[in-house]
């Protein structure tokens, strides 16, 4: 905390003062009620004055044409800014991205700018702000974390202006040029088994009950992400298992999930995915572990009803043992799960609208991401050689591949607990 060292009264609204952090003096003027702080960037006491008139004057203009406004600083603002995203998220009316922005306020934002007053923000601090984010990312930002960046501090700069804090006028524009969108990071299905035996091992290996619990979840969480394309966070971590169910026409069974939060739903309202089979041993690894399920209770949680955020964190160091974790398109993580899935299917010639329909994108950012795929999806035609499926492998667990007729047995079983409870 700085101290004020000495002061000189010129009237009973106005008066300039030192502080032990600055050889210059600062003005306080009182203004529709409110002192304002202003710095006269004077070190001289007589031009501080002089300067401090003139500030005076500037501000009661301003008053008068009714654009007076009592700045704050950044991290004030922002806080609050944070505070009113989290309450909508808690009342269940907040946008998913909420959350994404009060991570990089907390990040970026509010370290950088931090005392800033939040009208003292312009273009010239903007490029400071973009100098340094840089280096603590070590590369260019590319332009879809930029729009999240933007966005993040949109709801900074709303806040100032709904407050008064400041003008409409006063915002700058903020700039979306970064490096091009990169190639998503994907795992063959090859690699994808790999990373699921590492996680097994881990997994056999777990030192604690709970670790275990966690990394027994984990494979399933895996399962779902990619034989279903659903996005792994908001959209699986709020699957219920009322929102699971299936039909059947004699041997003939299909799965299907409502997706009911995440990142589109606004837009698009919920969503019914198609399951690939591959999926059944986790649902039954899921219901044994689970005899007691109601409809409303979260699909992927630990044995005592708790959720994890550890997820990613098991899944992180299962890549690193398998030495998965960096691919030629950037780093690997659970994300790539879907990635994967997308991948899969483009190359096993399924529709790009029924694609971005399943996974809740658009057919514009299918070919944005996923043009390399595309080629592949005709190489019968552009080559003249017909490879089969060999250039497409259809990727089975074996868990899933060993127990597949068993587990068809148990369809009216289930279907009996669904008729019962609401949920297989």
């Amino acid at each position: 905390m700085s101290k004020q060292l000495e002061r000189h009264d010129i009237s009973d609204e106005l008066y300039v003062y030192k502080q032990d952090n600055s050889e210059r003096w600062y003005a306080r003027i009182k203004i529709a009620g409110k002192w304002i702080a202003k710095a006269t960037k004077q070190k001289e006491k007589e031009k501080a004055i002089a300067m401090a008139h003139r500030l005076q004057m500037e501000l009661g203009i301003l008053q008068e044409r009714g654009l007076f406004v009592s700045s704050k600083r950044f991290r004030d603002v922002a806080e609050k800014a944070i505070k009113a995203m989290q309450s909508a998220l808690d009342k269940g009316t907040g946008a998913v991205s909420y959350r994404i922005y009060i991570q990089l306020l907390h990040k970026y934002h509010i370290p950088f700018f931090d005392r800033t007053y939040i009208t003292s923000i312009d273009s010239e601090k903007l490029r400071a702000f973009d100098l340094w984010r840089a280096e603590q990312f070590g590369r260019e930002p590319t332009k879809s974390m930029l729009q999240n960046h933007n966005a993040a501090m949109q709801m900074v700069f709303k806040e100032a202006v709904d407050q008064k804090w400041m003008l409409a006028a006063q915002v700058p524009s903020l700039s979306t040029k970064g490096a091009e969108s990169q190639r998503r990071a994907h795992f063959t299905p090859e690699e994808y088994e790999k990373a699921f035996d590492a996680v097994v091992s881990l997994e056999e290996n777990s030192r604690k009950e709970k670790t275990r619990q966690i990394r027994e979840l984990l494979i399933d969480y895996m399962e779902f992400a990619v034989y279903t394309g659903i996005r792994v966070g908001t959209e699986m971590d709020n699957l219920t298992w009322g929102d699971i169910r299936f039909q059947t026409n004699g041997s003939a069974v299909q799965f299907f999930i409502t997706v009911t939060k995440g990142k589109t739903i606004k837009h698009t309202g919920t969503r019914e995915i198609v399951c690939r089979e591959e999926i059944l041993s986790s649902l039954q690894s899921l219901r044994e572990r689970f005899p007691n399920r109601k409809p409303t209770d979260k699909l992927f949680r630990l044995a005592d009803g708790s959720t994890t955020n550890e997820l990613s964190k098991a899944f992180k160091k299962a890549l690193t043992n398998a030495g998965l974790e960096n691919s030629p398109h950037g780093d690997r993580s659970l994300y790539s799960l879907r990635h994967s899935y997308i991948t899969w299917q483009l190359l096993a010639g399924v529709n790009m609208e029924v694609l971005a329909k399943q996974c809740g994108t658009s057919v514009a950012m299918i070919e944005k991401h996923y043009s390399h795929v595309i080629p592949k999806m005709f190489s019968k035609e552009l080559s003249g050689v017909d490879l089969g499926d060999a250039t497409v492998k259809k990727s089975i667990r074996k868990r899933s591949e060993k127990h597949l007729n068993i587990l068809k047995e148990k369809y009216k079983e289930w279907e009996a607990h669904y008729k019962k409870v609401g949920c297989i």
